[in-house]
């Protein structure tokens, strides 16, 4: 029996690209595509959070579990916090935050990051990958992160730093990857601080973590992922998987 669950933080309300989880890419809304991956990865549970009923309707017609949550969180995390106190299963130690807006993210890169935590007990993990393209350093919808030392996929390392915009490269700078692993103490630890100046100012929830001294644990990923964001990023996403098929 697994002790990993996942969790898909969702919701309509999304300030750069409202309604962003029922678009259509081949005809599969983008929240059905990312649940898709999540059941694929055959790691434990997977459940959608969200605060729309439209999304439950969603979720539920890809045979899928949903929670309805409040309305009121600021962060994907404390929104899964509530989902997972809801669900109540004492079998469960750690919770995958799988970000809603990552649908091509690699499945083996979420197997991967669950091994390496389960092995080491991290308290907070994610995935990054290598920084391509220069255009990204300053786009701020890319989130980029800096570790400690040169990241690799067997080896994690400690976040640095968390940014939005960096005008040029840095030692050890990588893109970021919308999903995190908490154990349960972590999860619970973090949803009980409340947000800090950091975090509300660069509008990057993971900067609560740091703030706070929990440290996160950083493993590459082996595929890069493409986030969706804003409408360009649909486009650009949705003409790429229907121009393959």
């Amino acid at each position: 029996m697994s002790n990993t669950l996942i969790i898909i933080p969702s919701r309509m309300s999304a300030r750069r690209l409202p309604g962003k989880p029922l678009l259509k890419i081949n005809g599969k809304s983008i929240i059905a595509h990312v649940l898709s991956r999540a059941k694929k990865c055959k790691i434990g549970k997977v459940a959608v959070a969200t605060e729309d009923k439209e999304i439950v309707k969603e979720v539920r017609n890809n045979k899928g579990i949903v929670i309805l949550t409040s309305k009121k969180h600021k962060s994907g995390t404390d929104r899964i916090w509530e989902a997972f106190k809801k669900i109540n299963d004492r079998k469960i130690k750690y919770i995958i935050n799988l970000q809603g807006d990552e649908p091509l993210i690699d499945i083996n890169d979420i197997r991967n990051l669950n091994k390496i935590v389960q092995k080491n007990k991290f308290e907070i993990s994610t995935l990054a990958s290598k920084i391509r393209n220069n255009k990204i350093f300053k786009n701020k919808n890319i989130v980029k992160v800096q570790t400690k030392k040169k990241l690799s996929f067997n080896k994690s390392q400690k976040a640095l730093n968390f940014k939005r915009y960096q005008n040029k490269r840095k030692k050890n700078l990588y893109q970021h990857i919308g999903i995190y692993q908490y154990s349960v103490s972590a999860l619970e630890k973090f949803s009980n601080f409340k947000r800090s100046k950091n975090e509300i100012k660069n509008k990057l929830e993971q900067l609560r973590a740091l703030d706070n001294k929990i440290p996160i644990n950083v493993i590459l990923a082996k595929k890069n992922v493409v986030g969706i964001d804003t409408k360009e990023d649909y486009m650009e996403l949705k003409n790429i998987l229907e121009y393959k098929n």
